[in-house]
């Protein structure tokens, strides 16, 4: 079902907090370094590591993630066709669900941060749309590829989407979410998703 979907997004922000090494880039990953400084500030205060703080070490790393993805923009493309036929009301319920449930897969999972390793291995910019492609080292020796795909508005360089070792996080829910839809309805598709949030 949407298991995949919910484990993939678990690692991707795992992936894009990752302790960045040094390299010449232009202004796409400059702003990304940004983000990845402020959840490294946030995991390194001695004033938030007591288990007491918990939430509100997550208030705050949830209030960086807000700052560099563009939810809207990843929940449109997730439902695709299907956000077309969907009312404003309907997309204003979606989208916040949407985002709390990629925010539960990462948030426990992001407090063990293990300091993996995050080479830049360069970007891609095409008028108001980039590409930012890492590898990440893992301490299992192990190599990942990301790419995150961003847009630019205003001053702002936005995540709409992130490949991993080349899948589509985007496409990826657009699959599930399209299977489930069209078993049942959209209908039941947010009350899978309201289940999911409630059980976390």
């Amino acid at each position: 079902m949407l298991m995949r979907a919910f484990c993939c997004s678990a690692v991707l922000f795992l992936l894009i907090f990752g302790l960045a090494a040094p390299t010449e880039a232009g202004e796409p990953t400059d702003q990304m370094k940004l983000t990845i400084d402020k959840i490294i500030d946030i995991l390194n205060d001695p004033a938030l590591k007591d288990p007491t703080k918990a939430e509100e070490r997550r208030t705050r790393m949830r209030h960086v993630a807000n700052e560099r993805f563009d939810w809207r923009e990843m929940a449109r493309r997730a439902l695709a066709k299907h956000w077309t036929q969907r009312t404003e009301e309907e997309k204003k319920e979606f989208v916040p669900l949407f985002t709390d449930i990629l925010e539960q897969a990462y948030l426990k999972r992001i407090e063990n941060y293990s300091g993996d390793k995050v080479s830049y291995e360069g970007e891609r910019v095409k008028g108001q749309y980039s590409i930012v492609k890492v590898r990440i080292f893992t301490d299992k020796q192990a190599e990942i590829p990301v790419a995150y795909k961003m847009q630019k508005k205003g001053q702002e360089w936005k995540i709409y989407d992130v490949s991993i070792e080349g899948v589509s996080l985007v496409k990826n829910y657009r699959q599930q979410f399209d299977s489930v839809i069209l078993s049942s309805s959209y209908e039941g598709l947010v009350e899978k998703l309201k289940e999911k949030v409630a059980k976390n």
